[in-house]
């Protein structure tokens, strides 16, 4: 059974598809890691901080996910640069590349994150809105990967709001009704599309595969 380490977690998204794996899930929010756990019963879930615990127990694992937070990466800086956000793009996305690249040997690798709205310091696959930095190829991949208008954050809070938070809903396999979090579209929004996932984690293990 392939051992998996999957930072920075949130509810699951991109391992929602994938069978016959032993998976550590690294969540530092708690209520986000109990809805995770009610999704995978029988995955491990730990609350830590992901960037650290990567640090100290990557060599524990067959396949490492690491998907750090994107806000300060993506796209939608530059409107909110103009509305006066003014923040600094943070910078451990790269540590963690430059650290798998460079002493991940035994493990197949990849971290995801949203297009930049700058050129990538390092070279990524680009699949769909998502960039991928990986030790082995990764193909594109069209099939359900069809956009919910979430480049612009304003544009989708003038929606409806239970029409839109239902169309994440099913786009992403996730009922969240019995949950009372109020930040249940953030959550969706945050997942990678579960056929994604699948896609990017069956690829790890194809024959002849080319490190980055």
């Amino acid at each position: 059974m392939i051992k998996v380490l999957n930072l920075y977690a949130g509810i699951g998204g991109n391992r929602k598809l994938w069978k016959d794996v032993e998976v550590t899930a690294v969540e530092q929010n708690q209520e986000i890691a109990n809805i995770y756990q009610d999704f995978f019963p029988d995955d491990k879930v730990i609350i830590a901080d992901a960037h650290q615990y990567l640090l100290e127990h990557y060599k524990e694992f067959d396949f490492i996910w690491s998907s750090p937070p994107c806000p300060t990466h993506s796209i939608t800086n530059h409107f909110l640069n103009a509305q006066g956000v003014i923040r600094y793009p943070d910078m451990s996305l790269y540590q963690e590349i430059i650290f798998l690249k460079h002493f991940s040997f035994n493990q197949k690798w990849v971290v995801e994150n949203v297009k930049s709205y700058y050129v990538p310091l390092i070279h990524p696959y680009e699949v769909g809105r998502h960039y991928f930095w990986s030790n082995y190829t990764i193909p594109q991949y069209f099939k359900n990967i069809k956009p919910i208008s979430i480049a612009n954050a304003r544009a989708s809070t003038r929606r409806t709001t239970k029409k839109y938070l239902m169309s994440l809903e099913e786009y992403h396999g996730f009922d969240l009704s019995n949950y009372p979090n109020k930040n249940k579209r953030k959550m969706l929004r945050n997942c990678v599309q579960p056929s994604l996932g699948l896609h990017v984690f069956e690829y790890a293990f194809k024959k002849k595969q080319t490190r980055l």
